[in-house]
């Protein structure tokens, strides 16, 4: 089940929910909030979603990776609010019997989520300033 939190992401007990006897292989991205972004440096990161939209998304996006990949589970975790550099924006992480479609479930998933959940960042520069992420399409 998807979740948008206010607070740091348990990654840890994301592992331990998505570990299982059935699956040899769990694979989890982590997106941290880095300290720059096109040479400018940032200071911190916020992310604003439209909650309505964003968590029924997020919900397709888990239920489309099953039904795509050979997996047994992917669950994603979205944070808002203010993000600390190097703290965890996001995770996805996914169990199957094998890597190879968990790696595929799992960087489908975050770049899915990416293209097409209305969740939005906004970075803070130490120059002073801040400004919206424009997003990249993915293409077809």
């Amino acid at each position: 089940m998807a979740e948008l939190v206010r607070a740091t992401i348990d990654v840890a007990a994301l592992i331990t929910e998505a570990s299982r006897p059935d699956c040899g292989a769990v694979s989890l991205f982590i997106g941290n909030s880095r300290d720059h972004n096109e040479g400018r440096k940032v200071t911190r990161l916020e992310y604003e979603a439209y909650e309505p939209m964003a968590l029924p998304a997020l919900e397709r996006l888990e239920r489309e990776a099953c039904a795509r990949f050979a997996i047994a589970s992917c669950r994603i975790v979205h944070r808002l609010g203010e993000v600390p550099i190097a703290e965890a924006s996001v995770a996805v992480v996914v169990a199957a019997a094998h890597r190879q479609p968990a790696f595929d479930a799992c960087q489908w998933a975050m770049n899915e989520l990416k293209r097409s959940v209305p969740i939005w960042k906004k970075e803070f520069f130490a120059a002073g300033g801040e400004e919206w992420v424009k997003g990249t399409p993915l293409g077809p």
